[in-house]
C-alpha cells in the first residue's frame, strides 16, 4: 500500500472528525466527543490556528492522522504536544501509526522543540509497547494528570 503524508486542509475536516469519533469508540468514550466541524475549522484553519494535523492517506482513503499543537515550558521553552495519533481500525497493523509518529518527530525537530509530549491510557498495551520498544520513550509515572471539565469551568465561583 502506497501511503502519502500531507498537512491537513480545510476540506479534510469531515475526515478529521470521523477519525476523532473512531478514537473515542476505541477508548470507550464516544459520548465525550462534542467537537464540531465548525469548531475544528475555526480552531485549526483560521489566521491563528491552535492545532495542526498531519494526514496519512492512500489513493482511496484517509488512513489516519497525527493531531498536535505547541505548548510552552517555563523551564525549557517551546514544546510540541501530540494530542492523538489515530489510525482507522481497518488499517491498523500496517505501520501507519509509526509513520505518523516519525512525521511528528520531524516537525518537532524542524521547530527546534525542547520536548515532545503525549499521553497514553494505562490499558493501551499496544501503544505502550510501541513507545517503549520503537521510540525508547520515557513513560513518566510521577506526574498526575489534572483537569477541569467545561461544566466545572462554567460553574466555578470566582
Amino acid at each position: 500500500m502506497e501511503i502519502k503524508i500531507r498537512k491537513a486542509e480545510k476540506t479534510d475536516i469531515p475526515a478529521i472528525l470521523e477519525l476523532i469519533k473512531e478514537l473515542a469508540e476505541y477508548e470507550r468514550a464516544p459520548q465525550e466527543v462534542t467537537i464540531t466541524e465548525k469548531q475544528l475549522l475555526n480552531d485549526g484553519f483560521s489566521n491563528n490556528p491552535i492545532f495542526e494535523v498531519i494526514l496519512a492517506e492512500n489513493s482511496e482513503d484517509v488512513l489516519g492522522m497525527a493531531f498536535y499543537f505547541y505548548s510552552y515550558s517555563t523551564w525549557k521553552g517551546m514544546c510540541l504536544y501530540l494530542e492523538d495519533i489515530i489510525v482507522k481500525n481497518k488499517y491498523r497493523g500496517n505501520g501507519i501509526g509509526e509513520i505518523l509518529f516519525k512525521e511528528v518527530i520531524k516537525k518537532a525537530k524542524e521547530k527546534e522543540a525542547k520536548r515532545l509530549q503525549w499521553q497514553v491510557l494505562d490499558w493501551n498495551e499496544p501503544a505502550i509497547n510501541f513507545y517503549k520498544k520503537k521510540l525508547n520513550a520515557v513513560l513518566d509515572g510521577e506526574w498526575i494528570n489534572c483537569k477541569l471539565t467545561e461544566q466545572q469551568i462554567k460553574e466555578f465561583k470566582l
